[in-house]
């Protein structure tokens, strides 16, 4: 099915007390922002994904909301959630049949916990993610009086993502024009006549609303990032006449190119190697052989998305590249950072957690006469 993510980060978090809005405040070195985002990004259910922003913030979108391995359209945010949500569904292509929306605020809701409740909401048209509450449930009065006690067995702790069918969730915007604010969507499409399912959430996916929860979520962040793993990557071709020469996805003018099976793209190669290596799934030619004629003249820019997505359903997140191109000739300097880009879009990550450097060999062996291009990269990943 074709899923549209909406990611609700309009709001200023006044309750926070920040002069910032939470969401761009960090966690693990990162925007919460960024953290929301690409757990939806990384899922593989996901088609696109729409981010409602402050309208200062949307018209200069930070630089890890472009350049990603999914599209990702930025509208403005409205005065209330519910508004923030519509300018988001408006933009919400012809082809979605279920919408996910989550709150900006929860950066660590999981890939599992996404596909759950779109499995749930696919059969049901509409599903959220919820916690059974697990202590007495008491409600009181204005003068913090127990009127009486709430049987916990039917009280849920609503949490996000809360997927809907398109028909359901524009049934609930509409009410949502003349209705008082609305605390999720969930409310509005009870509102609206229909059945939302209760799918079991997650303890972890809390919701920073105070400097406290912010504080809490940090130690849960720290304590989930178990494992970091590192990876080596080296390839090196032969240049030869009457071969185009692609490096990082970039056409360099040369009088010679790189000779292989596919388009010889040394530096695609050795970054794909190093990512296969850092989660011990073998290597370029185990999952690409230069045997298969479906890999001749190939893009490699394609082969590293594809090692970048057997990364991520390893359950490991790419952290940074760093690769080193020996090459007498041509100079490599100009075409740096095209190079950056292609590999940082093909990863899913963003440009600054790239580096490529180019070398010579000091006339020295093949690489230094000319005869040859070798390239080396080293790939951190991450599980959590």
């Amino acid at each position: 099915m074709h899923v549209t993510a909406i990611i609700a980060a309009g709001g200023r978090g006044a309750r926070f007390g920040s002069d910032r809005p939470k969401q761009l405040l960090a966690l693990g070195g990162r925007p919460i922002l960024q953290h929301s985002v690409e757990a939806f990004v990384r899922s593989d259910r996901m088609a696109e994904i729409i981010v409602a922003l402050p309208p200062d913030l949307a018209a200069n979108p930070p630089a890890y909301l472009r350049g990603t391995i999914k599209p990702i359209h930025i509208v403005d945010g409205g005065a209330r959630r519910q508004d923030s949500v519509a300018n988001a569904f408006a933009r919400v292509s012809a082809a979605t049949e279920l919408i996910a929306i989550h709150d900006a605020a929860r950066p660590m809701v999981s890939a599992d916990l996404i596909a759950r409740t779109i499995d749930a909401a696919a059969e049901y048209g509409a599903a959220i993610a919820a916690l059974q509450a697990t202590d007495t449930v008491k409600r009181g009065n204005a003068d913090r009086v127990i009127v009486d006690t709430l049987p916990r067995g039917e009280i849920y702790l609503a949490q996000t993502p809360q997927v809907f069918r398109t028909g359901v969730l524009r049934d609930a915007l509409a009410l949502a024009r003349t209705s008082a604010d609305a605390t999720d969507e969930a409310m509005l499409a009870e509102e609206a006549g229909h059945h939302v399912r209760l799918v079991e959430g997650d303890s972890r996916n809390m919701k920073i609303t105070t400097p406290a929860d912010l504080e809490m979520v940090e130690r849960t962040f720290a304590g989930a990032s178990t494992t970091v793993r590192i990876g080596n990557g080296y390839d090196l071709h032969r240049l030869v006449a009457g071969r185009p020469l692609i490096l990082g996805g970039v056409t360099i003018p040369f009088e010679k190119g790189l000779d292989g099976h596919s388009d010889a793209d040394a530096v695609c190669h050795a970054v794909t190697d190093a990512m296969l290596g850092a989660i011990g799934a073998g290597d370029i030619g185990r999952h690409f052989p230069d045997t298969d004629p479906e890999w001749k003249g190939a893009n490699s820019i394609v082969l590293l998305m594809r090692a970048a997505e057997i990364v991520r359903n390893a359950g490991y997140a790419v952290g940074n590249i760093d690769v080193v191109v020996i090459a007498q000739r041509p100079k490599l300097v100009p075409h740096i950072d095209a190079m950056r880009a292609n590999l940082a879009k093909a990863i899913g990550i963003d440009a600054s957690q790239v580096s490529v450097k180019g070398k010579t060999n000091e006339g020295v062996d093949s690489m230094g006469t000319g005869d040859a291009i070798a390239v080396h990269a080293v790939a951190l990943v991450s599980r959590r």
